[in-house]
């Protein structure tokens, strides 16, 4: 999403510099890695800051932009040379958890709030995640929600071309073509994700009366456990392993049913990626997903850890042509109107555009 930031802005006819690499990421809350983390933004912040001042004024940054924001990663730098500058500071997808204040997260979770706080524009992609942020926005017309989105141009074009990757995808994996294809796009990791393959396995359970196979592309440390997890469903699962990003468009385009549980899942990528190549999803409705899929126009929406209204929603499109086909169009064209890059550029570039004209200058931040 990063990149996607970067490729849309640019796109809107912005320039855009990558002016940091620090990785602020705290995994294990550790208060002494935190604070050597903020020491460290505070000496780049500087850096940064001499560096722009060499400049000639138009040749300097005018916005800082930051993205995903949270406890276990606030942004160190960002607000402290928006207030070197006087430049606004800009934060995309940040989250609060309010049960972090205080505990072994506690510094990041003061810093986010303080990055919060300062920020000419907050950019939601997750409207779940507003609760939390709010309180903390300087004032409510600061808080602009930007839908999740992609590059649709690839994932459209194989949509086009469905029937030739259904059979170069059912020669490859071995799927019989007169069968409908349930496809979960996801790494094997333990947590939510691996908690998801195991939904998925008890839903598909009762459906094993009817036809259908489960391809299941991704791999990783928990390989082993999901393979558990789903053994029960026999020779219905095909596992294609991690693929490179550039293989996906064409396995999204030829199967027929896109099905994830998405426990705890922010919104899903991989749910957009589906619905941009025509695929309908069935999901669980958690975080953002719901702003992805519109239940039961593009897809179902199921409670997330509920194998059993999974496989209700479930059942009757494996035998419902018509209605995949019309959720499919649906789906395509959702993501054309709201998902796609051209109208992510449009959005940033009025919420750019705006935080300029205002002309907000950050409040001073300790060092």
């Amino acid at each position: 999403m990063a990149r996607l930031l970067m490729t849309a802005l640019t796109g809107a006819g912005h320039s855009v510099e990558l002016a940091a690499r620090l990785r602020s990421y705290d995994r294990d809350g550790l208060p002494e890695r935190q604070a050597r983390l903020a020491a460290v933004g505070g000496r780049l912040a500087a850096r940064f800051v001499e560096r722009m001042r060499q400049r000639s004024t138009s040749e300097r940054s005018q916005v800082w932009f930051t993205y995903h924001l949270y406890h276990k990663a606030p942004d160190w730098i960002g607000p402290r040379v928006a207030v070197a500058l006087g430049i606004p500071y800009i934060v995309a997808e940040a989250s609060i958890a309010a049960k972090r204040a205080g505990g072994p997260w506690g510094l990041g979770h003061e810093g986010a709030i303080a990055a919060l706080s300062r920020a000419a524009a907050v950019i939601s992609l997750n409207p779940a995640d507003e609760a939390g942020i709010a309180p903390y926005v300087a004032a409510p017309t600061r808080l602009h929600r930007l839908k999740p989105f992609l590059d649709a141009q690839d994932y459209r074009a194989a949509a086009r071309v469905r029937a030739a990757n259904r059979i170069v995808i059912g020669q490859r994996f071995g799927l019989n073509e007169a069968m409908p294809w349930i496809l979960a796009v996801a790494m094997m990791r333990p947590g939510d994700k691996f908690e998801s393959y195991k939904v998925l396995g008890e839903a598909l359970r009762p459906l094993l009366g009817q036809s259908w196979s489960l391809l299941v592309v991704g791999d990783g440390p928990a390989s082993a456990e999901v393979r558990a997890a789903l053994a029960s469903l026999g020779g219905r699962v095909y596992y294609a392993g991690a693929l490179p990003e550039s293989q996906l468009p064409a396995i999204y385009a030829a199967a027929d049913l896109y099905v994830w549980p998405a426990v705890n899942e922010a919104y899903g990528m991989a749910l957009l990626e589906a619905h941009a190549s025509g695929l309908p999803v069935v999901a669980g409705a958690s975080g953002g997903v719901g702003s992805i899929v519109a239940d039961r126009r593009t897809g179902m929406l199921v409670p997330p850890r509920d194998p059993a209204a999974l496989a209700a929603a479930l059942q009757p499109l494996l035998d419902d042509a018509s209605t995949r086909h019309a959720m499919s169009q649906a789906a395509l064209t959702k993501v054309a109107a709201e998902h796609d890059l051209p109208a992510a550029s449009r959005t940033l570039d009025g919420i750019l555009n705006a935080a300029l004209a205002v002309g907000r200058r950050a409040q001073p931040v300790n060092p």
